[in-house]
């Protein structure tokens, strides 16, 4: 079961949420943004991001020490989805000092598969 993935002493994020990202404060908190950051491209209307969202947000409370977790909601910014050709949601995106160093496109609903999918580029 998922819930059980995470050790009761696991890191916690701040609100239980993962922060929605604008055009106006993307530049600064992911661009310019220290560390490791993933960022979730999805819309409201989308199944897979509503299937993945609880996940997410577990593997964003496992790596809150460790990774920054953000979402952009690509109908509300499109030209932030366009600029990073963004096709489909869910597309979760992975930058490292403020370059593209990796991304995955479509649901990947298990948590070890996420978890995995969010970790491993940052790790060469």
């Amino acid at each position: 079961m998922i819930n059980e993935q995470l050790a009761p002493s696991s890191p916690r994020r701040t609100g239980e949420t993962i922060a929605t990202l604008s055009h106006a404060d993307f530049r600064e908190r992911v661009l310019e943004g220290d560390g490791p950051i993933v960022v979730e491209f999805m819309s409201l209307t989308c199944s897979h991001c509503a299937e993945i969202a609880p996940i997410l947000q577990l593997v964003a409370n496992k790596l809150s020490d460790w990774e920054q977790v953000f979402r952009v909601d690509i109908d509300a910014e499109p030209e932030l989805a366009a600029n990073f050709g963004i096709e489909g949601t869910p597309t979760v995106v992975l930058f490292q000092a403020g370059q593209e160093i990796g991304r995955v496109v479509g649901p990947t609903p298990e948590f070890d598969s996420l978890l995995a999918a969010v970790t491993e580029p940052f790790k060469r």
